[in-house]
């Protein structure tokens, strides 16, 4: 087997791949160009793909031999699976092991954007400091609160369990109701606007699809509290950049927390000129125990494959009857 790995991850995934094949990794810290990667796939049977290699008909097309795509990641709205599955192509994610990691970050945001961490970071390291005082740097509360979770899978469902410590009224949206999170949680099913208007912590947790495309609009702001706070760690397009901007411009919210964007790696740049913005460089997953795990199931996804088993993380289960 021929395998590549488009951008270089953990050691001991790469050590196990090479036991089962000749592998290829990008040596450059950084995404392949469309050249390099068009280039590269040409002779290989397995492709360990990253979020931002795009894998359409032309991907396929310049990969005759490619049996398995396996995606370093949770998302793969970066793959045409109908595209896949009609070539007979094996795609797989990494579900499950980044899950606590993502729900942990969207937590930090919302306690940076709430709580004006990095605005008061930036204060002190200006030598502005000049001692206590009571309105110094007044933010937002956060227990007793309402939560509102859009996408109670399996990040959204671990992110509520996280608030439990904050007494907190928990609702949530989704296109399916999720009886067993409700029992557990005590949440609320509500439509999409009764969130809107009553969560005073709003935090995004569905796939891109082009039915949440945009999800997030002017007029879905205009529902919003003006002491509202939007967190974004899932896709950066379920938001709409512009419209975000000009809610956080004219205060229709409190403030924003995003690691995510529209068009990464580029951003809307009056974001960048906001302090009541929180920005991070997509880590949501970046915990060394949590990339290493995303490291070794997208390899196993392949071993496998080489083995005859049927991925463990299979996301077009369709191909099965193409064999």
């Amino acid at each position: 087997m021929k395998i590549l790995v488009t951008r270089r991850i953990m050691e001991p995934a790469i050590e196990l791949l090479k036991k089962y094949g000749e592998v290829e990794v990008n040596p450059h810290d950084r995404p392949m160009t469309r050249e390099e990667l068009l280039k590269a796939i040409a002779d290989k049977d397995a492709v360990l793909t990253q979020l931002v290699d795009k894998v359409d008909s032309e991907f396929f097309d310049h990969a005759p031999n490619v049996k398995i795509v396996a995606n370093y990641a949770v998302g793969y709205d970066n793959i045409d699976i109908e595209e896949a599955t009609r070539r007979g192509v094996y795609v797989t994610n990494t579900p499950d092991v980044l899950t606590n990691a993502t729900a942990e970050l969207a937590w930090a945001l919302l306690f940076a954007a709430a709580r004006r961490i990095v605005e008061a970071d930036k204060f002190m390291r200006g030598g502005h400091y000049k001692g206590w005082g009571p309105m110094l740097f007044l933010g937002k509360g956060v227990t007793g609160k309402t939560l509102g979770v859009i996408g109670a899978g399996r990040i959204g469902q671990a992110f509520a369990r996280m608030s439990k410590g904050f007494n907190m009224k928990i609702l949530y949206y989704d296109f399916e109701r999720k009886e067993s999170f409700e029992k557990e949680m005590g949440a609320q099913f509500v439509s999409l606007d009764e969130l809107l208007k009553e969560a005073d912590f709003i935090s995004i947790h569905v796939p891109l699809t082009p039915q949440t495309r945009h999800l997030i609009g002017e007029r879905e702001f205009s529902l919003m509290k003006p002491s509202a706070i939007l967190i974004n760690t899932a896709r950066g397009p379920i938001v709409d950049e512009k419209a975000l901007v000009k809610a956080l411009k004219e205060k229709k919210i409190y403030a924003a927390g995003l690691d995510v964007y529209e068009r990464e790696p580029e951003f809307e740049s009056e974001l960048a000129e906001l302090d009541n913005v929180v920005m991070l460089p997509h880590i949501g997953s970046a915990t060394e125990e949590s990339r290493l795990d995303m490291a070794m199931l997208a390899a196993n996804n392949i071993v496998d494959f080489i083995e005859g088993r049927v991925p463990r993380t299979l996301v077009n289960k369709e191909v099965l009857n193409k064999k």
